[in-house]
């Protein structure tokens, strides 16, 4: 493991290959799961002031689920989670119509330009998953048979999990922790 100012960051991170392969897994992550994608309590404040705006892009069933319950539910007493549909896909879901790849709705409306929102940082970040403690977050990595692709993708393309998921790390803890990340995973290379 490598630690990096509050953070423990598990092994996987940086041994295991991954690069998402959508054409393959078809976005079952947004799909399958028996809770909606982890949210920060901040990200929960967000979602109500754009909802009205990623509406467009999301599926009838999201929008019903979302008008009726809320932009946010909980797992467990504590866990801030999206909503799921039938408690099963996440309401922020979108469909492409040209493959059926099950798509973000929050991040299309972002692409789109409509908001600056890109989505959860869980969900930017997958398959990592941080486990908060009082003095600390620790990072693993979330291995599920349904990424099998981009595991084999990851491997063909020589693309460690940490590489892969630079941008929303960068965004979850800034350019200097990734920076020394990179650091210590490089002496870690040289022992």
């Amino acid at each position: 493991m490598i630690v990096v100012d509050k953070t423990i960051i598990s092994d996987d991170i940086f041994l295991e290959k991954f690069v998402c392969d959508l054409s393959q897994c078809l976005g079952t992550c947004c799909v399958d799961g028996d809770a909606g994608a982890p949210l920060e309590e901040e990200e929960v404040g967000v979602l109500e002031e754009i909802f009205h705006l990623i509406k467009p892009y999301m599926t009838p069933e999201g929008i019903e689920e979302v008008e009726k319950n809320g932009v946010f539910d909980y797992d467990g007493p504590l866990e801030l989670v999206t909503p799921l549909i039938n408690k099963r896909e996440c309401a922020y879901i979108s469909y492409n119509s040209e493959d059926g790849i099950a798509l973000c709705a929050i991040e299309k409306a972002y692409f789109d330009k409509v908001i600056n929102f890109r989505k959860p940082i869980s969900c930017h970040l997958y398959p990592i998953r941080i486990s908060k403690h009082r003095d600390y977050e620790a990072l693993n990595y979330d291995r599920w048979h349904i990424c099998k692709s981009a595991r084999i993708n990851g491997a063909k393309l020589g693309v460690p999990i940490y590489k892969f998921l630079k941008e929303p790390l960068i965004r979850k803890y800034g350019q200097d922790w990734y920076s020394e990340l990179e650091k210590q995973i490089e002496h870690y290379d040289k022992k």
